[in-house]
């Protein structure tokens, strides 16, 4: 049985193989095809900040894809892809790297596992992942709050009253 599965994905460093960040989105999205994932929508990318000490932007989108991995198995596959690209483990919490791939959301609705969380514990606060989302799933509902994509990021984005 196929699942499907929204994915984030993000650059802020080139590839010596692949250039801009913009092109190893696009790389790494190709290297999962190749590892039999079918990529059913990908969102057009877009610049953000970086979260952290990197002082990069960030080049940030998202797919949905389908495959008969479970949660645990994809993120293992996504682990390989994101070493295959040259990112290691380690080191100082959201430096700058070379390409992060997350499991945002699956069909099955919420997993849990050691290491791993679906949907994604920080999502819901992040412009950078739910603006790609939008763009490919915008009906796609967060099995914990049941709001969909489209009103998570109304409420992440709505104006605000100034402080008086």
């Amino acid at each position: 049985m196929r699942q499907r599965y929204l994915i984030a994905l993000g650059s802020n460093m080139r590839h010596v193989r692949h250039g801009s960040p913009e092109r190893v989105l696009a790389a790494a999205l190709a290297a999962l095809e190749r590892k039999g994932v079918k990529v059913l929508a990908a969102a057009p990318v877009i610049r953000s900040a970086p979260l952290g000490p990197s002082r990069r932007r960030y080049a940030n989108g998202a797919a949905l894809i389908g495959t008969k991995l479970d949660p645990a198995e994809l993120l293992d596959l996504l682990k390989a892809v994101e070493r295959r690209f040259g990112r290691t483990r380690g080191g100082q919490r959201w430096a700058s790297r070379v390409l992060d791939l997350d499991i945002v959301l699956w069909s099955g609705g919420a997993w849990s596992s050691p290491g791993l969380t679906v949907p994604h514990a920080a999502f819901r606060q992040r412009t950078f992942v739910l603006a790609p989302a939008l763009a490919i799933a915008p009906d796609w509902r967060d099995p914990l709050t049941a709001l969909s994509l489209r009103q998570l990021h109304a409420r992440l984005t709505r104006p605000r009253p100034l402080p008086r």
